[in-house]
């Protein structure tokens, strides 16, 4: 049975990866921030519902330690903020600790979250690193500003990407990102044109392909290659 690991698996996108990979019969270990209030991912059937807060190091340092000597076919960092409001995000107005508050949870959180995992990855056979970004990321499809604190933290973490699949090469640990669509969640809202469950289909479909070939590009959900 192989192993997955879910980051921000309490609701939307982490939840419906949960669900889709408990169906198809994955040994599910999803990290949450308060699992008490995690519902929805208990009913899950056979999802391991763990505590992790990918903004706290210390956090994902025990999450870790709760996996020693475990294999991890694949680990799937989810979890993210949005941020400071709009408003409080653009030319006229910049919330300072909001900003580092998305930097630490989008962009280091991620990252740290792989590396300490690379020991679990590593006894895995054919181990893959996904990590859900955003096209508003991408610095060569920006083509309407506004919303600096989400955009430079996907675009870091994209970055810590790249880097993270040339460090772990070594260890045939292949590392990708991937853009979820614009997904009816509620970061996303209900009049967005992607359904979770469509969104995460076609993502799972991206990570069941991944190989050291594909190690460090950037794929939305449908598969496609995005420009960084």
């Amino acid at each position: 049975m192989p192993t997955v690991v879910i980051t921000g698996a309490n609701r939307g996108i982490g939840l419906e990866f949960a669900r889709q990979y408990a169906a198809d019969g994955w040994r599910v270990i999803a990290g949450v921030r308060n699992p008490g209030t995690a519902t929805d991912l208990k009913a899950v059937g056979g999802v391991d519902v763990r505590d992790l807060d990918t903004g706290d190091a210390a956090s994902i340092r025990a999450f870790a330690v709760g996996l020693d000597g475990e294999a991890v076919d694949l680990l799937i960092n989810n979890a993210g903020v949005m941020g400071p409001d709009p408003q409080r995000q653009n030319r006229d107005s910049i919330d300072v600790e909001g900003w580092m508050e998305v930097q630490r949870v989008n962009a280091l959180g991620p990252v740290l979250t792989t590396l300490a995992l690379v020991p679990n990855l590593a006894k895995a056979a054919k181990p893959v690193a996904g990590i859900v970004t955003s096209k508003m990321g991408s610095i060569g499809d920006n083509s309407s500003g506004g919303y600096y604190a989400y955009r430079m933290s996907k675009a870091a973490v994209n970055m810590g990407a790249k880097t993270l699949s040339l460090d772990l090469a070594d260890k045939n640990i292949a590392v990708v990102v991937m853009h979820p669509g614009w997904v009816q969640t509620a970061m996303g809202g209900s009049q967005a044109p992607v359904k979770p469950v469509d969104s995460v289909a076609g993502m799972r479909k991206v990570l069941a392909g991944v190989d050291m070939a594909k190690t460090g590009r950037f794929f939305d959900y449908t598969g496609a290659a995005l420009p960084w």
